[in-house]
Formats: C-alpha cells, structure tokens, sequence
C-alpha cells in the first residue's frame, strides 16, 4: 500500500506478483479484505507538521488497519519507529513526551500502545538512527533520503565548520541496509533468539560531529588551522544568551549534546555485509560533488 506508486522501482509496479494497493493508510477500511490475508506487515507510514494530521495517521489509522489483521495468519509485524525515543540504553526517554514533536509524541505513544497490545508478540520494532539513502544524480532510481538531499549544503558551510569542534556522537545507517536487516528479520523470524516482541536500533557505529567534519574536509583537500571547542557548557551558555528561536525540542537536544545508543544493530549484528558501513561510504554512495574551498 503506497500513496504514490512512482517511487516505487518500475519492476515492483508491473510485477505480476504484486498487489499493489494506492491508498492514504487513513482510507485502510477500504481493503479491509486485502489486508485480512497479510502475513508480514512492514510498516513505514507517518506524518509530521500537522499535529491532527500526525495523530490520525501515527497512532489512529495505524491501529485501525492492525485491527484488520488476522491475528491467526499474521506472522510478523516490522514497525517502524524513531530513536528520538530512546535513550543511550535503548529505554524509552520520557523526555522525549515532554519536549518532544507531535511526531516525537506520537512514536512514543503508539510504541507503548504497541508493547500493550495483542500483536506485541508478533512484532518487531525498528529505531533507524540518521538514514541516508539515493543519489544526488539526476538519474537516482530511487528517492532521496531527508539527510542525503541536506548534503548539497555541505558546501556552503564547511568552511565555517572546519574553525568549530563538536564532540556530540551520533549513528547513521543507509536505507539499504534497513532494507537488508528486514529482509533477515522476516525470514528469521521464528528462530528462539528473535521471538517475542523485540526492538532494534538501526546504526552504524558512532562517530562525533567533529570526525564528520575532518572527512569531508579531507574529501575536499581543505585546511583545518585551528577550531574552537564547543562543550555542552559552551552550548548551553550560547542558548542563553544568542537571540535564536528554538523549540522546546531543540533546547533538549543541545542540552543532551550525545545521541549514540547501546546495543546498535547493523547487517553485520547478523553476519551480512553493510551497503555503506563508513561516512566515506555513504558521501560515495550519494555522489556529493567536491566544493573544494580553501
């Protein structure tokens, strides 16, 4: 069920084998047949900005089209979610309700809805962390990811970057290799090690803003003489006193400063091999342009 079919692979839609359903998920009821003989529900669908339009679709269309499963044929349900929920040890971060976007809020309340329900023992829930994906090609088979698409910027503010230090941590994990890792999942499903309600944290390991910063300066053979160190102290002083408007959300985000959780999980958790495993990887994969600045 897609709402735009045109981002799918053209070999997906006009494959025989394919029911393909055109749908907005909040118009469910209307292939309620269709979704009784589900095996294996992988579900992506969400929505932000709109605080109605995110609760209707995040928590009610979700659990009204579950609600149209047959518990009986259901094998597995792959949810995804977001690691903005999280804390450094996988547990739910209250924090996260408080502060936390409309999308925040919703992931957060239909995971513990989720947990509850008489489908948590079929379901696995996916935390992607930062997710990169297609090319800055014109001639991308696929669509762009969020980030990748935010990597034409890159040029426009190294040179600024490279006189700053950041320490804060973060994951990042490639849309093909999500794509691997729920591949594994639905065909192991039933293995003792994998039953239950599980969750899953999807990442590469971490590295620091301030790493970021040297490979892409090293990728466009730029200089760095000298940076000034941004702590959390630092940060926390900048908010205070900078005229800059920042949602409760940002606030809490600057002040947490690390965003690295434990255990991660990437194809290699379960002896596959990562599409992109570095960030050198992952600026080749996206075909970024050197803006070489000096």
């Amino acid at each position: 069920m897609v709402r735009d079919k045109s981002k799918l692979p053209l070999s997906v839609q006009t494959n025989s084998r394919v029911n393909l359903i055109i749908s907005d998920i909040r118009e469910s009821h209307k292939y309620k047949k269709e979704i009784s003989r589900v095996n294996y529900l992988i579900h992506t669908a969400t929505a932000w900005g709109d605080p109605r339009r995110t609760y209707d679709v995040n928590i009610k269309a979700f659990e009204e089209l579950v609600e149209m499963l047959d518990i009986k044929k259901l094998e597995k349900i792959i949810y995804f979610s977001t690691a903005s929920i999280l804390d450094e040890n996988t547990n739910l971060m209250r924090e996260s309700l408080i502060y936390g976007t409309e999308y925040i809020k919703t992931k957060y309340e239909c995971y513990e809805r989720l947990k509850e329900s008489s489908f948590a023992e079929k379901t696995f829930v996916i935390f992607p962390t930062l997710v990169f994906g297609g090319t800055l090609g014109r001639k991308s088979r696929y669509p762009v990811s969020y980030l990748t698409g935010g990597l034409r910027e890159i040029g426009r503010w190294l040179w600024l970057a490279r006189f700053l230090k950041l320490d804060s941590k973060f994951h990042f994990i490639h849309a093909n290799d999500i794509a691997q890792i729920c591949g594994f999942l639905i065909k192991n499903h039933k293995k003792e090690k994998y039953r239950g309600f599980r969750k899953f944290v999807l990442g590469q390991p971490f590295i620091s803003i301030n790493d970021a910063i040297n490979i892409l300066l090293k990728r466009n053979k730029m200089k760095r003489y000298f940076s000034i160190p941004l702590t959390k102290k630092i940060l926390k002083i900048l908010l205070r006193i900078l005229p800059i408007q920042t949602t409760p959300w940002d606030s809490f985000s600057i002040k947490k400063y690390d965003f690295n959780h434990v255990p991660i999980t990437n194809p290699e958790t379960f002896k596959l091999k990562s599409h992109a495993k570095s960030l050198n990887d992952i600026l080749r994969l996206s075909k970024l342009p050197s803006c070489n600045i000096n």
